[in-house]
């Protein structure tokens, strides 16, 4: 319709046909003050021009965004710009758009899991850990089972250096593995085992008997113990001293010891504190929670070796 001065004006119904959104709405948006008529007829009725549409447009795009009404009202009124208000609200949006994530990942891992409901609470509240908490959880894991030893610098840093970093968009496999990393590292027993590694480390340190090349040592029994596994030759047979002879021989080497008796009583001890499948596990996880290659099992060959040091 045309104003007094020519120029176009609407009514709230005409204003709500060209724009899609219901008289409701754009009479709240009026009454909030967001929308002010530009003028109102002899009879009272609010009547809108031009400006006035676009001015409603604006506001309807920035309510689509998920904009708050009193931030909107800010913007018209050139309090803050359009901008500043965009780059908050993008980063509110990454935030749920990851917490959504999280959530999908939860459900598929829940539904892969069949998880009861007091797993599923475990679940969804480990999962909504920031990094940060998350990363706390291993360092004080980490500070306890080391508190007040001098163990070897390079372990105690590999630890520390490899923390979980579960990805905005994880697997289920990943939840799954975070979940059960979290579990782990605050399982009594679990800590107990990795102080006492620690303890005889430490140990060891002090009487300077610790091996030169501890991969190389762990390589080597992972190939001739492995080997023996699979050539199904039992710990306690003869034919397993060979093998026994020439891996005793490689740790006595490389600890600047005597092959002997005494010698194997020693290794016994240190492989039966050393050799946990929970520690093997611990960077298995870590490994799939941070996307890196998963170490094989070595556990199998250090209890075949355990066995034949004990027969």
């Amino acid at each position: 319709m045309e104003g007094i001065e020519g120029d176009t004006v609407y009514t709230i119904g005409e204003l709500a046909r060209r724009t899609g959104l219901s008289v409701r709405t754009i009479r709240f948006y009026s009454d909030a003050g967001v929308l002010p008529p530009t003028r109102r007829t002899g009879a009272g009725y609010r009547l809108y021009d031009a400006d006035a549409a676009a001015r409603l447009d604006l506001v309807r795009t920035l309510r689509d965004l998920g904009v708050d009404l009193g931030t909107v009202r800010r913007v018209l009124d050139r309090e803050v710009g359009v901008g500043e208000v965009a780059a908050a609200h993008a980063e509110a949006l990454d935030v749920q758009i990851r917490t959504l994530r999280l959530r999908r990942a939860v459900l598929r891992a829940v539904a892969k899991r069949g998880s009861d409901p007091e797993e599923i609470e475990l679940m969804h509240k480990l999962a909504r850990l920031s990094d940060e908490e998350r990363r706390r959880i291993i360092t004080d894991f980490i500070d306890a089972s080391f508190a007040g030893l001098d163990v070897h610098p390079g372990f105690a840093e590999k630890m520390r250096a490899a923390l979980p970093n579960l990805p905005d968009d994880p697997e289920p496999e990943q939840v799954d593995a975070w979940v059960e990393l979290a579990e782990l590292v605050g399982d009594p027993g679990f800590r107990a085992s990795v102080r006492r590694m620690a303890e005889f480390q430490a140990a060891e340190m002090g009487r300077q008997t610790v091996p030169d090349d501890p991969k190389h040592l762990a390589d080597l029994t992972a190939e001739k113990a492995g080997q023996a596994i699979a050539d199904g030759i039992a710990p306690g047979s003869d034919e397993a001293r060979p093998i026994v002879d020439e891996l005793a021989r490689a740790y006595a080497g490389a600890s600047g010891a005597t092959d002997g008796a005494a010698f194997r009583r020693e290794l016994l001890a240190r492989m039966e504190v050393g050799n946990d499948r929970r520690a093997e596990r611990y960077w298995q996880l870590l490994a799939v929670i941070n996307g890196w290659p998963v170490p094989p099992t070595l556990t199998p060959a250090f209890e075949w070796f355990i066995e034949a040091l004990r027969a």
